[in-house]
């Protein structure tokens, strides 16, 4: 008499990273003042500086509420990425959050994958937000150019990944959940500055451009301005270009190094708990 043995298949880190991504928005979204906060700020600072300088018009015969369209949906980017990711996995290290799911069988890709989709929701529905507050109140024409809609996706997502892979890399900085909110926010309030978010890169002065240069942000704002700016407005830019080339090289560098940036930095356990 023979017996037949089932094997028993596990989940693979695919499966268990889309279950974790599914939890990781469901508690997103119950918690309602974190909603509201995270995805009304750029919101709420769009309008007010667009509300600041409704009657400037430079040389180009931009307005200013154009200009800050793109730069608040490259900053919105860097908000629901690399700024949350910073804050939540910092918190949740801190909690011990972290150190007991390194204990389970989970595979530890399906962690980060269950993040990676957290910040693709938000991040996706950021930009939608603004979008839509852009063309109905700012005059920013919605894209009918198949083109327009590639460079769009390919710097959205080149963008997107580089930020939380800073994100996740920045979360080891912080000695405790409590500093943490402190230790991600103030870099990334010094980049919003320095790369064209809330000034125009023609009042910045060239050295803090070219720090901004070195970040992900001043490419995300200038790749959104030259997808949904007409082609006179470049004469604005540090470089008189949108330099498309350039920021897939710095976006695509900066991926490639934040993913190094985490294999070398990453812990699953605060300093404390050696």
């Amino acid at each position: 008499m023979t017996t037949r043995t089932a094997e028993i298949r596990l989940p693979s880190a695919w499966s268990l990273g889309l279950a974790r991504g599914a939890m990781e928005i469901r508690q997103f979204f119950r918690m309602r003042d974190q909603v509201v906060f995270t995805l009304a700020f750029p919101v709420v600072f769009l309008f007010l500086f667009a509300s600041i300088f409704s009657d400037d018009i430079d040389s180009a015969g931009i307005t200013a509420s154009q200009l800050y369209v793109p730069a608040m949906m490259a900053a919105g980017i860097m908000s629901t990425s690399f700024q949350s990711l910073g804050i939540s996995i910092a918190i949740e290290r801190d909690e011990r959050v972290l150190r007991r799911l390194r204990g389970t069988p989970m595979p530890p890709a399906a962690y980060f994958l269950g993040k990676i989709w957290l910040v693709l929701v938000t991040g996706f529905l950021e930009t939608l937000i603004l979008l839509l507050v852009g063309t109905t109140l700012y005059d920013v024409d919605l894209l009918s150019d198949i083109a327009k809609w590639a460079e769009f996706a390919w710097i959205f997502v080149l963008g997107l990944t580089a930020c939380a892979l800073l994100g996740i890399a920045i979360s080891s900085v912080p000695k405790s959940g409590k500093s943490a909110t402190s230790v991600v926010v103030l870099p990334f309030l010094v980049l919003q500055f320095i790369s064209g978010v809330y000034i125009s890169i023609d009042t910045i002065p060239d050295w803090m451009l070219n720090i901004g240069a070195l970040f992900p942000l001043k490419w995300m704002c200038q790749g959104l301005r030259g997808v949904f700016l007409p082609d006179s407005a470049s004469v604005l830019e540090q470089t008189g270009s949108w330099e498309f080339g350039r920021v897939a090289l710095v976006l695509g560098a900066w991926c490639v190094g934040g993913l190094l940036l985490c294999l070398l930095t990453f812990r699953w356990k605060n300093r404390r708990d050696g």
